[in-house]
């Protein structure tokens, strides 16, 4: 096996001494943080806007809103890694300013192939601020601090997903549609000049190659997995573009892994996934965003075509959920929390709260809005403790100098676990959809589709209860997949502690010649 580069020749990740400015700085990429991810969510109101102005088709329309996270997903390991090389501050700064000038490029767009390239752009620009947002947050915070300044940033990534489609209608009710990137122009010129004055430089020097074969296969594997992810549900899971898409990916992800083993300087080092910690903190942080991602897709047809609320007031009756958890994490009572149940503790706990919360929704909210309205509570002090939780322990599982990489982890962690959890929970609505219908609307796949076919009040009733069950089956399938992640997470999470306190009370021993290498 080569050798990889040592850590001992990095920057300090964390300089001696607490930073002064180091809650002001958090601030300002908190807020940089959140622009991208409204971004994932606030173009969703403007579909009819972009529809009827840039006479978007209907693949334009999904090539607008994909754009972004497709390049984003794709590039967020390859991002990580240039921060760690070339310096967080510096990164930081060069996303700040493609992400702006972007953003510019979409608001004065006049065709939806501007539009997309534009938005394109956002993601490669939103992949560098992902990545080394984290990385700063773990770079000026100590050991103590860190629980809370995570959990903070933490909660502006739910905050972001909550109010993206608020802002946006908000937004859309007083101006035209380029509103939505113009506002992120004076965010990404105050982040940029306060990230110029305040933030520490921080990198890894030990002479590090770049590893562009590397780069190249993680964003085609990420970008063909990812790809087939949105896809999948639009153009049938069975398709051949959602399968030759699929298995680019994979092919690209195993072929990553294996030169990720052999290059002297890896992007990834593929040894983290030998390390317990690492694992659980992993396969826990998939199914959190799983969970999230498939209870959001969920709870918004939920209110809106079971309910029967409008867009603002479904957006409005999910805020519970954002709220809850930037209150939790704001007052820093998850970070207190931390030290007194443990890592796996913390992390079990906001699992089943999560998982409860889904079951809650599934069996009290099926009728009316308060038994949901218990379970968005629920969910969200689950979230709250879970994420945070999560993001650190991924982040302390893997060296200082490859914090980035890390950042880009955690980031890629998310993305695929909210595709996924979209994918799989959507495929489960539906195919328990269609097996309830009645017979007179047999075959159909959508619930406009299924309505069209009914003659009756009777009729209409039965495929309205047929959707509603779908959605209540596919929330508990969520509710035990979280819960049975989050038992895996701390099972591995607490088998990682009890090695290393036996490691550190054991005799030391001579290296080993792997070590030696």
């Amino acid at each position: 096996m080569p050798a990889v580069a040592s850590d001992a020749t990095t920057t300090p990740l964390q300089p001696p001494g607490r930073n002064a400015a180091r809650w002001l700085i958090l601030a300002v990429i908190c807020l940089a943080q959140l622009t991208v991810v409204l971004d994932n969510t606030v173009l969703n109101v403007a579909i009819p806007s972009l529809t009827k102005e840039l006479g978007a088709t209907t693949a334009d329309v999904q090539w607008t809103i994909s754009a972004y996270s497709l390049v984003q997903s794709g590039l967020l390991l390859t991002a990580g890694n240039a921060a760690d090389r070339y310096g967080r501050k510096k990164m930081l700064a060069v996303g700040l300013t493609l992400f702006g000038i972007a953003s510019l490029g979409a608001t004065l767009a006049q065709s939806p192939g501007q539009l997309i390239a534009a938005r394109a752009g956002m993601g490669v620009g939103g992949a560098l601020l992902v990545t080394t947002t984290l990385a700063v947050v773990m770079q000026i915070f100590d050991d103590a601090e860190r629980p809370k300044a995570i959990g903070i940033w933490s909660s502006v990534n739910s905050l972001g997903f909550a109010a993206g489609p608020l802002i946006g209608g908000a937004l859309l009710d007083h101006f035209w549609w380029g509103s939505l990137f113009l506002v992120n122009l004076p965010v990404a010129v105050i982040a940029l000049v306060a990230v110029l004055a305040l933030v520490p430089e921080s990198k890894s020097v030990s002479g590090e190659r770049p590893d562009l074969l590397g780069a190249l296969l993680s964003m085609i594997g990420m970008v063909g997995v990812v790809y087939a992810i949105i896809t999948g549900p639009v153009s049938g899971w069975t398709s051949s573009q959602v399968l030759l898409s699929a298995a680019v990916g994979i092919v690209g992800l195993a072929a990553f892994a294996r030169w990720e083993l052999h290059v002297p300087y890896p992007m990834l080092d593929m040894h983290f996934f030998r390390d317990r910690r690492f694992i659980g903190a992993v396969s826990g942080g998939i199914l959190v965003a799983f969970g999230m991602g498939g209870s959001i897709f969920l709870l918004t047809q939920h209110l809106q075509l079971v309910l029967g609320y409008g867009p603002l007031e479904a957006g409005l009756r999910m805020a519970p959920l954002a709220v809850t958890v930037i209150l939790i994490n704001f007052t820093g009572l998850g970070a207190r929390l931390m030290p007194r149940l443990g890592t796996p503790g913390t992390i079990v706990t906001g699992m089943t709260l999560l998982a409860a919360g889904l079951a809650a929704v599934a069996l009290l909210g099926g009728d009316s809005y308060g038994g949901m309205l218990a379970g968005l509570i629920v969910m969200g002090v689950g979230v709250a403790l879970a994420m945070p939780t999560m993001a650190n322990a991924i982040m302390s599982a893997i060296p200082p100098a490859k914090a980035g990489v890390g950042a880009g982890v955690n980031g890629t962690l998310m993305e695929f676990g909210q595709g996924l959890g979209v994918a799989v929970l959507g495929a489960v609505l539906n195919s328990r959809f269609v097996a309830l219908l009645p017979v007179v609307a047999a075959g159909a796949g959508s619930l406009p589709a299924a309505l069209a076919h009914t003659r009756t009040d009777v009729e209409r009733t039965a495929v309205q209860d047929a959707f509603a069950t779908g959605i209540g089956t596919s929330q508990l399938v969520g509710a035990v997949a979280v819960l049975l992640g989050g038992l895996l997470a701390a099972l591995l999470l607490r088998r990682a502690e009890r090695t290393g306190r036996e490691g550190a009370t054991a005799p030391e021993a001579a290296p080993s010649p792997a070590a030696a290498e």
